[in-house]
């Protein structure tokens, strides 16, 4: 128990858990909002932090950090994203089809049976990224979409989708913001705001129900860590048994082919009765 207490008092705003716990603090996530947009936000409304959205069974859900409402019911999903990650297979970015697919999950879930398309609430997905996705150092990448033959003409649909890069040097932002994106980099205080947040997190550290939250949190990862694991022992053993049989089978073959040799067939019938080509008989023929 004293490893996972441990654990928690380590933790610092670039982890999912923290990250959290910090922007349910409702003065501090509305202020990151009014200083990201630009606008005043009369209030905020949490409708669930890590919201799970499974709108069909068989289909990929998604775990949200934070989703927000405000007074004017557009909807907020801030996510925190330390690591860029890659499919190992294809080598491919998986950053731009996620953000894609929360879109389409998050517009989904809010528009109920019979309701008009026109009533889809306005959105923001947020990605905090401790990493320069596109590498043009911007502090702030900001999506909308626009008409590839007239760029003045946007696509209205409300939906907006901005990487805030920390490491970023181009572009404005307001020095609560900045202030942010270094405390996020190397825990510094340079801020009335930062120092706020700074203490914010020893306040939750030291909240009795989020540190039990936390060891059931970290025993949840665990599991999870652990089935991983375990499925893919069981997909090695599954494919180490495949090859293994493969091989047996192809050390079969050749033994049998060898053996019609010796009794003097033709390399055809041999072929036709291993299921081998006859270059391969051939080929054992010349050994």
């Amino acid at each position: 128990m004293q490893k996972q207490i441990s654990n928690l008092d380590k933790l610092t705003l670039s982890n999912d858990f923290l990250f959290k716990h910090v922007m349910l603090r409702k003065r501090i996530c509305k202020h990151i909002l009014e200083e990201l947009l630009h606008t005043e936000i009369a209030d905020i409304t949490y409708l669930e932090a890590e919201q799970t959205i499974d709108v069909y069974p068989d289909s990929h859900g998604i775990r949200l950090d934070v989703r927000i409402a405000d007074a004017a019911n557009t909807h907020y999903n801030l996510e925190m994203q330390v690591k860029n990650p890659v499919n190992r297979a294809t080598g491919k970015f998986l950053l731009p089809k996620r953000t894609r697919y929360y879109q389409a999950m998050l517009d989904t879930d809010m528009l109920q049976k019979g309701q008009d398309y026109d009533e889809l609430s306005p959105t923001y997905i947020i990605f905090f990224c401790l990493f320069d996705f596109f590498q043009d150092s911007q502090r702030i990448y900001t999506f909308k979409k626009r008409c590839l033959e007239n760029m003045n003409i946007e696509l209205a649909d409300e939906a907006v989708i901005m990487f805030l890069n920390t490491l970023g040097t181009k572009g404005d932002v307001s020095p609560d913001i900045q202030s942010l994106f270094d405390y996020i980099n190397s825990n510094t205080i340079t801020s009335n705001f930062t120092r706020e947040v700074a203490d914010t997190i020893v306040e939750i550290k030291n909240d009795k129900k989020v540190r039990d939250a936390y060891m059931t949190y970290e025993m949840r990862m665990k599991d999870l860590r652990d089935e991983a694991h375990a499925e893919g022992k069981a997909e090695g053993r599954a494919e180490g048994k495949a090859e293994g049989l493969a091989e047996g089978k192809a050390k079969e073959k050749t033994a049998t082919a060898k053996r019609l040799l010796s009794m003097g067939l033709s390399v055809e019938d041999i072929a036709k009765a291993t299921s081998l080509s006859v270059e391969q008989v051939e080929a054992i023929k010349a050994e």
